[in-house]
């Protein structure tokens, strides 16, 4: 199609029908190497996850991005059936999550950068593998991913964290896929911001995560001058213990302003027990119900439809 599109697990659709929408979801963790280590990310259960889902819709929400890339939880059927039951578009990762959610002996760690950047490239254009390259076979879905993921911890970027840098910006340069990356605690979100821009990406088309927990303006401003996006997710967290000053609801009173144009909201809700469907919280219509009244009290109303419509419709579209 010749206007502006993103990719969803039911396919493509003109950027217009992507509504209201969550920068950075954790819709389906299948049972995996991930949720063997960290039982609280099994999230499998495609009737709870579809009821939530029905619930976002109905207050509103009409798409979500999932976060859990290739061989790391991710199942492209279950994420379609979602879709499919609430009305809700999902937009399927691939990419390579942190080390920490793969065993030592993964593929990962022999792939070349060139085997890696067509593996990509096959998610993006022909279809995710239903059994995630976990099989010794690989049988192709309809289902295509909609970004391209990678993730760095708390230290400087090893070369093996360097190649996945240039596999993603070769496929997001091939194919025209948005970017997303998970930081820790917003540690080394400058560092990516600075070597995405060195590989050639289109920054405007490029968001890092969790970079609100990092608890300092100065550090945010450093990394919006780049040019990126940013994804903010941590209000719920900060708000579990009274008491703790809320940072994320501090940099979007300072940050909106000034950067009114590259801060995307997101409720990362990797563990179970956030689920009111699974009979946990706050559940994922937190922020429809919450922020509003937030920026209401804070003169701040008009940054809704950036947040929420905008600035995540620009990120997600596919640069062609």
């Amino acid at each position: 199609m010749d206007k502006k599109f993103f990719r969803s697990v039911l396919g493509d659709k003109p950027v217009e029908e992507m509504g209201l929408t969550y920068a950075h979801e954790h819709i389906i963790i299948e049972d995996s190497y991930a949720s063997a280590k960290y039982p609280e990310f099994l999230l499998n259960d495609v009737a709870k996850v579809s009821q939530e889902l029905k619930a976002f819709y109905a207050a509103g929400g009409r798409t979500v991005v999932d976060t859990m890339p290739s061989n790391a939880g991710r199942n492209a059927l279950k994420l379609a059936e979602a879709s499919k039951a609430s009305g809700v578009n999902i937009i399927v990762p691939t990419g390579i999550h942190l080390e920490v959610y793969y065993p030592q002996s993964h593929w990962r760690y022999t792939y070349t950068e060139d085997q890696l950047t067509d593996l990509f490239i096959a998610d993006v254009e022909e279809g995710i593998d239903e059994f995630d390259y976990g099989a010794p076979i690989i049988k192709r879905t309809p289902h295509k991913a909609g970004m391209i993921k990678l993730a760095t911890g708390d230290d400087a970027f090893t070369k093996h964290q360097e190649m996945i840098f240039r596999a993603v910006v070769n496929t997001h340069k091939a194919t025209g896929v948005p970017i997303l990356t998970h930081t820790n605690f917003g540690r080394q979100a400058y560092e990516q911001a600075k070597l995405f821009k060195q590989l050639g990406a289109d920054l405007k088309h490029v968001v890092l995560s969790h970079v609100d927990r990092n608890q300092s303006l100065d550090y945010q401003k450093k990394v919006l001058d780049t040019g990126v996006k940013v994804e903010y997710d941590s209000t719920f967290r900060w708000m579990k213990n009274p008491g703790v000053f809320n940072w994320t609801l501090h940099f979007l009173e300072e940050l909106l302003p000034l950067y009114p144009n590259q801060i995307t909201m997101g409720m990362d809700m990797a563990k179970n027990a956030y689920w009111k469907s699974y009979g946990g919280k706050p559940g994922l219509n937190f922020l429809l119900e919450y922020i509003p009244n937030f920026l209401a009290e804070k003169g701040l109303s008009d940054y809704w439809q950036k947040i929420f419509f905008d600035n995540p419709h620009e990120l997600y579209a596919f640069k062609k």
